[in-house]
């Protein structure tokens, strides 16, 4: 997987996940968003779910840095 990262921070949902669905569309292999709100981490886990993405979550600071990759 490239390092296909999105910086989502300081936005709201769904914005977070319409960003991550746009960047799988040019990225099938997976991508990286950057986000600092648990809604939007609960938001788009449930979109790589339900598109056959696997998800890891890894806190950073007051951010959370999220990989989708296909399953």
């Amino acid at each position: 997987m490239k390092d296909n990262i999105i910086d989502a921070r300081g936005r709201a949902c769904p914005e977070p996940v319409l960003m991550s669905k746009k960047a799988i569309e040019k990225s099938p292999e997976g991508i990286k968003i950057i986000v600092d709100n648990v809604t939007a981490i609960e938001n788009i886990r449930r979109f790589a779910s339900n598109s056959g993405y696997s998800i890891e979550v890894l806190e950073q600071d007051d951010d959370f840095i999220l990989t989708l990759g296909k399953k």
